[in-house]
């Protein structure tokens, strides 16, 4: 008996030759004048001095009954192909197994077929998901349930106008002075940075999990298509029914 995954592969080719066939023989089943055939002869009522033409023919070139026989064939063969998948997706089962660990016991192939895609999207999402700055020092912050950074403190600056004396007054000439503003000490800010990212470490230890999860999906799903099945025949039951064999 074929192995589950053998058939699965033979299904895949089989559908898209099935349905080139078929649409093919569809095109033809439309053509008429392929099922229409003649022959004309000629008799002049003047048999002795009348002209005479040569005979005139048109053979038929497709028949019906052939064509139904290639499209059950082709039906038959896919529709057996795919009861027998289906039966046999119905049986096989696996275990996901992790480090020795099974995690789920006795999964259908077809909820591994879906896992399999789910965990690859679910590591995708983990894989974006932000951490804070490392050149940061954070700790857990209970009050907030957030991240906490250290308190740094910057110098709040205020331009106050200053006027220095240039030249000195003489008795010729007056003062010369020049306005200009400088940056006067005034406070002190204190900052405490916050994040509600996921720390770098959490973020590696989650991922490394799903990642071995995902590993054991396919291992599972390689596992559960082993299953040995039996080839069914579904196809030359209904179509027997449908052309009344």
């Amino acid at each position: 008996m074929p192995k589950l995954n053998q058939v699965n592969a033979i299904v895949t080719a089989r559908k898209g030759d099935a349905e080139k066939q078929i649409t093919e023989l569809y095109k033809l089943i439309q053509k008429e004048s392929l099922f229409g055939g003649r022959e004309r002869t000629y008799r002049p009522l003047d048999e002795v001095n009348g002209q005479k033409l040569p005979p005139e023919s048109q053979r038929v070139q497709q028949r019906v009954d052939d064509l139904i026989r290639q499209a059950r064939e082709k039906w038959a063969e896919l529709w057996n192909l795919v009861y027998t998948q289906d039966t046999g997706n119905q049986q096989a089962k696996a275990d996901i197994v992790v480090d020795g660990r099974t995690i789920l016991p006795n999964v259908p192939v077809t909820s591994l077929l879906f896992l399999d895609k789910q965990v690859n999207d679910l590591e995708t999402f983990i894989s974006k998901l932000p951490t804070p700055d490392p050149a940061e020092e954070w700790t857990h912050d209970p009050n907030t349930g957030l991240l906490r950074g250290r308190a740094t403190e910057s110098v709040r600056t205020s331009k106050e106008p200053t006027v220095i004396v240039k030249y000195d007054a003489t008795k010729e000439h007056p003062a010369q002075t020049e306005l200009f503003t400088k940056d006067v000490p005034v406070g002190t800010w204190t900052q405490i940075l916050y994040s509600g990212s996921l720390p770098a470490d959490r973020k590696n230890a989650i991922l490394a999990r799903v990642r071995k999860l995902h590993d054991a999906i396919k291992v599972a799903k390689e596992q559960a298509n082993l299953l040995e099945v039996e080839r069914l025949k579904v196809g030359e039951p209904l179509l027997g029914f449908v052309f009344g064999d």
